[in-house]
């Protein structure tokens, strides 16, 4: 399925949100990771306990000597922190390209990705913490190799440039995780006032659209540390600018496509190509599977006009169990809740997006044209729209 609208405005500068760490110097010590920022953005130094995971800011690196040889290199910002059964680890940036511009702002390809573990309590642990932990670890190796995820310093990748227009300069001058106002926040309320009490509202109020946020649970140890200059959202997807002329204009083109993070196992969420077979369907709340926002954006002088288009897997109660036919059979489970899950993905979509316009992708000409997909059930289905 696939829905799409457009929209279209004039481009504004927006004050600059508190600066993120772009190039940091990491100590490996033998009790302490500790990140050096070398891009002149602050004198203060994060130390993360090894034996822990604790964090906090110190102004000096620890004292160094013939005993004391850390290793060293350079990393381009912190992912977040993953806690598992015992351990916690840090995942960072080590390799990046920039791959173009998003409004202006310079988009990163993450190339490189290192775990760095702290050993908690693994010693003390029971044999079955010690095999599930290990059994975590196995996945973290995929962790490192995991492909298509995007990220900028200045510009939230998380949101369309509609949304990010709308938002206003006062709130694009929040950090970019916090640079979101989701449908809790009454739309009638001074923004003004609301900058001013940011506490009183749910956190999930103010954070990067947590549907395309893929480090969104990473994130949370170092949120609850107020270490906004090391939050760094990434997307999962994929990322295109080119430069072209039509007639005498200069047009740039980008597009992006955003991978949700909804319905989706620590298997898919680590890899994108050849996954779609695990996830089919909707849940009961209407969230489809394999979603992705796609967005055409393209920039000429001082407008910037945005399609958006989102697709997923039919929304109801359907699965398919994966052989080496060419069309794996499937079958669709209570079929009685078909119309109220439907419902509620479209409701949701008309939430998000406003109008829009649903195109059916299933081939009606071959064999699934017999199917529940393009039965009179369906039909019944989404009468209400």
């Amino acid at each position: 399925m696939v829905a799409g609208h457009h929209t279209m405005s004039v481009a504004t500068e927006a004050c600059p949100s508190p600066k993120l760490h772009t190039r940091l110097r990491l100590w490996e010590f033998a009790d302490r990771y500790v990140f050096e920022p070398v891009d002149g953005l602050a004198d203060l130094f994060l130390s993360v306990d090894r034996t822990n995971g604790s964090m906090s800011l110190v102004e000096e690196l620890p004292p160094r000597g013939p005993s004391t040889n850390p290793k060293v290199r350079i990393v381009f910002g912190v992912i977040g922190v993953l806690k598992l059964a015992v351990r916690s680890y840090f995942l960072v940036i080590t390799g990046r390209d920039c791959v173009g511009s998003y409004l202006g702002h310079a988009i990163f390809k993450l190339t490189g990705l290192k775990v760095l573990p702290c050993n908690n309590s693994l010693n003390t642990s029971s044999a079955e913490q010690k095999k599930m932990e290990s059994e975590f670890s196995e996945l973290l190796d995929a962790a490192e190799r995991t492909i298509g995820l995007y990220f900028s310093y200045d510009v939230n990748l998380t949101l369309t440039s509609q949304r990010l227009h709308d938002l206003g300069d006062q709130f694009k001058s929040l950090p970019l995780w916090r640079q979101n106002i989701a449908n809790t926040v009454p739309i009638g309320n001074d923004s003004t006032s609301i900058l001013q009490n940011l506490q009183a509202y749910p956190l999930d109020s103010f954070k990067a659209e947590p549907r395309f946020l893929w480090n969104g649970y990473l994130l949370e140890p170092l949120i609850e540390n107020k270490l906004h200059q090391y939050l760094l959202p990434v997307i999962q997807g994929s990322f295109q600018s080119i430069h072209a002329e039509v007639g005498s204009e200069k047009v740039n083109v980008t597009l992006i496509a955003r991978r949700c993070t909804r319905r989706i196992g620590i298997y898919e969420l680590f890899f994108v190509e050849g996954t779609r077979m695990w996830r089919r369907g909707a849940d009961p709340e209407g969230y489809a599977a394999n979603f992705v926002e796609s967005e055409q954006i393209m920039q000429s002088k001082e407008f910037t006009a945005s399609y958006v288009q989102v697709r997923g897997s039919m929304p109801f109660l359907w699965e398919q169990i994966v052989d080496l036919t060419y069309k794996p059979s499937f079958d669709v489970v209570r079929v009685e809740e078909a119309p109220r899950v439907l419902e509620r993905h479209f409701h949701d979509l008309q939430k998000k997006y406003g109008a829009v316009v649903a195109v059916d992708l299933v081939n009606t000409d071959q064999n699934e044209s017999s199917s529940f997909f393009s039965s009179k059930k369906q039909e019944k289905c989404v009468s209400f729209h």
